[in-house]
């Protein structure tokens, strides 16, 4: 995790291959999001979005992943990461972590949101705050990734974005530590390894042309965690409930390329005086 001097770097033309494969994680995740309501079962939207993905050109990453045989991961409330879909029947106010991953022409993309179900009018004010933070922290990671910086920048801009959104919300915030963002190209998972919180060591140099996932995992309580009997679905030990946030992104001397997110990060980019670097037009 430690040892690379310099992240491993993409070709344009490759970036252009992840850029098809984050448009089809995208849109998959809007049309699931889109169908979460009152009475679906989590493993009906595993079904959507497999089919979507294939429908369009792509397969689902998570197959892949050796145990795993769904295309997404659906984490209902005090769950914060990996559950797995079945017949769990989704309740107004469930807050629903989706994770996706698609796969075009051999190269991958992955992203997750976190929903409520019912809207936001069903909502407790704190789950949405939990989702608007945990939101917020992601693109304060998105925003440390720059060629010549060092990787590790990227969890010290998520820590300090949930420390003050925990000042802001008066609440106090998990940050999850055992699970953390990562390198992505020809695979899901690479390393190196993109921690959502600061370490002592600095990490490797970014290079034009990496791309990584950064997913913040954050609880309304304590960090701690444990895995179920399922040896997949983590969930919080004290029972708090967990948002988890992703985006697949590419740096570019340019500037920053979000390639999950459907206008490629422009506007979020914008807001944040970050240069928008698409490779061509997007």
């Amino acid at each position: 995790m430690f040892g690379r001097r310099h992240t491993p770097a993409r070709t344009d033309e490759h970036l252009l291959l992840m850029r098809a494969a984050g448009l089809l994680v995208a849109r998959t995740l809007a049309v699931v999001s889109a169908a979460v309501a009152d009475g679906v079962t989590t493993l009906a939207l595993d079904r959507l979005a497999e089919e979507h993905i294939r429908d369009h050109g792509g397969r689902p990453s998570f197959p892949e992943v050796p145990g795993y045989r769904h295309t997404l991961c659906t984490s209902v409330n005090e769950q914060i990461v990996h559950g797995i879909p079945g017949e769990r029947v989704l309740r107004p106010g469930d807050l629903l972590s989706i994770d996706c991953g698609a796969i075009v022409a051999d190269w991958h993309g992955d992203a997750a949101v976190t929903v409520v179900v019912g809207g936001e009018t069903a909502a407790c004010t704190e789950d949405l705050a939990l989702s608007r933070a945990t939101e917020e922290s992601l693109w304060a990671g998105i925003g440390a990734l720059r060629v010549g910086d060092r990787l590790y920048a990227v969890g010290e801009a998520v820590e300090a974005s949930i420390e003050a959104a925990a000042s802001r919300d008066r609440r106090d915030y998990g940050i999850i530590e055992e699970y953390v963002g990562h390198t992505i190209g020809r695979e899901m998972h690479l390393d190196p390894q993109i921690p959502n919180y600061g370490v002592r060591e600095r990490g490797p140099i970014v290079r034009s042309g990496y791309t990584g996932a950064i997913e913040p995992m954050i609880t309304l309580g304590s960090p701690q965690t444990e895995v179920l009997a399922d040896d997949w679905t983590v969930v919080t030990v004290d029972g708090s409930r967990a948002a988890h946030w992703e985006h697949t992104v590419a740096v570019r001397d340019e500037g920053l390329w979000v390639l999950t997110a459907l206008d490629g990060g422009a506007a979020r980019l914008a807001a944040m005086g970050m240069p928008f670097a698409p490779v061509g037009a997007d």
